[in-house]
């Protein structure tokens, strides 16, 4: 029996006591337990004077080091760009925003109220996509778009977004905190379309949501987004078409065009536009519609040389091709791809291409149907333009007035542009006709000029920069050249035609380029957040790889 109370008084009596940590009695250390090193990375008392380190060793403890006051964080030399809110354009403040590390944006500034359970973050997103969607279907560059976006989810009090613009897809990814699970959104962008006067009301509508003094709920801004989807165009359709024909007529007179020519060439624009709209009511791709507008022109320009009358009828068909050539698609493929949208640049790039090729398959096909019927097209009339400075100057500024009504744009901006245009083709002709630069060069400085003055006006105006310059550079696109090529093609010289080609291409390149260097060059002279320590554009060294 005492035997068995042995045994009972052996027996665990909890389950700590049958735990692997628990020190058996009587092994109670014999220092506090305050005292003993609780880390492994500790090390034992009187090491560093046993073994100490040699100084510069990476093993060695600073000397200034102490645990309880560490270093602050590390900061390089030139510093962080610091993005003062209310110093610029929202357009600036988003730009300088985007191009910093997500780690050391500031923290957003609320502008528009919010509820006591914090903001809609799907509403804030959808919202935020439907802006982003109108924008690139307008033809805004990529970069402006997730300007757009980002000021719209700040100022509802999102942090930690990044918004991302490609072609055809627009995706948001809202991240609430470092241990909170991503919240994203997409939209695909299915139809795209001219019209600036949208593009004005988006742009204001982006500004009174990141303004302090506006207060705009998510609520207004959908009433105000679909209002601008329901908005008409400023302009009915017989107008449309009565512009194309202008503008055709204005550029045939541009390139060296009399009366005749004129009413030719507006005669055969508003038959191509015509017939473009029914290809497009009938559901036929863009492509076919541009083949179908080149032809009209280019067949009354065929006839015109088969009669015999002393007219330029080459002009006829380069008036044609100054209303198709796409150059708004081409400034916004070259401007994305000079700010990093690689992706979005080479699709509008491949877009420019297909569009071209339709216009010269549309024009190859007539001018290959004239010379079957023995008509003489003289290629060499086409690169003799009569230098009439008054005329040329006068239907430079019709041209781009036609082109601005095409674009949709709204009436206040209409004679801003018109006159951007007029000033472009006068540097031009300053610097080709009188002072014998090659074209090129003279093209990249007159579209440079486009591109500073439309970003002045855009921004005194708080608006987007696409109606400053986009029909500014109608003048300037290369009708005369493309024309050449395609006419030498058809007589088959091979060779020479594509060199013209080439040569319109390089023009074309120099019209987008100059646009985006005056944008770039027109910012130098504002105040941008952050200047002093953003000055290097941190945007160009991400593409250099560091």
């Amino acid at each position: 029996m005492a035997e068995a109370d042995g045994v009972e008084d052996r027996k665990p009596q909890s389950d700590e006591a049958r735990s692997a940590f628990t020190p058996p009695p009587g092994m109670e250390p014999d220092v506090p337990e305050e005292d003993q090193p609780t880390s492994e990375f500790a090390l034992p008392a009187g090491a560093e004077t046993v073994h100490p380190e040699p100084e510069g060793s990476a093993f060695a403890t600073p000397a200034t080091y102490s645990a309880a006051h560490s270093p602050p964080a590390y900061t390089p030399g030139q510093g962080f760009p610091v993005a003062r809110l209310k110093d610029s354009p929202w357009q600036d403040r988003m730009r300088t925003m985007l191009r910093m590390p997500v780690d050391v944006r500031p923290v957003p500034d609320l502008v528009q109220r919010q509820t006591e359970t914090g903001p809609a973050v799907g509403r804030v997103l959808d919202l935020t996509l439907r802006i982003g969607e109108l924008l690139l279907a307008g033809g805004e560059g990529a970069e402006d778009v997730e300007a757009a976006m980002f000021a719209v989810t700040r100022s509802y009090g999102l942090d930690r977004c990044e918004p991302t613009v490609t072609f055809t897809l627009l995706s948001i990814t809202h991240q609430p905190s470092l241990v909170d699970h991503p919240v994203s959104a997409n939209r695909t962008v299915r139809r795209r379309g001219t019209d600036f006067n949208r593009l004005a009301a988006v742009f204001r509508l982006v500004d009174d949501i990141s303004a302090h003094e506006i207060d705009v709920s998510l609520e207004e801004a959908y009433r105000r987004l679909a209002e601008i989807r329901r908005n008409r165009h400023p302009y009915p359709g017989w107008m449309l078409t009565a512009a194309a024909g202008l503008l055709a007529g204005a550029a045939s007179t541009l390139v060296g065009g009399g009366v005749l020519v004129f009413f030719a060439a507006a005669l055969g624009a508003v038959l191509g536009d015509r017939l473009a709209w029914l290809c497009a009511g009938r559901g036929l791709p863009e492509f076919y519609q541009f083949v179908v507008a080149a032809m009209p022109p280019a067949a009354i320009g065929v006839a015109l040389s088969m009669t015999g009358i002393d007219v330029k009828a080459s002009a006829v068909i380069t008036g044609g091709l100054f209303a198709l050539l796409p150059g708004r698609a081409l400034v916004a493929a070259v401007q994305d791809g000079l700010t990093g949208f690689y992706i979005t640049a080479s699709a509008r790039l491949l877009e420019v291409m297909y569009l071209f090729i339709g216009i010269i398959m549309g024009v190859l096909v007539v001018l290959y149907v004239g010379l079957q019927f023995d008509a003489s097209p003289r290629p060499e009339e086409v690169l003799q333009i009569q230098q009439r400075p008054p005329l040329q100057i006068a239907a430079s500024m019709v041209l781009v007035f036609t082109f601005a009504i095409l674009l949709q744009q709204e009436r206040s901006t209409v004679w801003i542009v018109t006159l951007n245009g007029g000033v472009a083709w006068v540097t031009f002709g300053a610097l080709h006709y009188a002072g014998g630069i090659p074209p090129v060069p003279s093209t990249a400085i007159a579209a440079g000029l486009v591109g500073l003055f439309g970003q002045l006006f855009s921004r005194y105006r708080f608006a987007s920069a696409l109606p400053y310059t986009t029909a500014a550079i109608g003048p300037l696109l290369p009708g005369s050249a493309t024309y050449y090529g395609l006419l030498l093609i058809a007589e088959n010289r091979l060779n020479e035609g594509l060199g013209s080609l080439v040569n319109a291409a390089a023009i074309a390149l120099a019209i987008a380029i100059g646009v985006n260097l005056g944008s770039e060059t027109s910012r130098l002279f504002m105040r941008i957040p952050g200047a002093a320590s953003a000055a290097k554009r941190r945007a160009a060294k991400r593409t250099r790889g560091f």
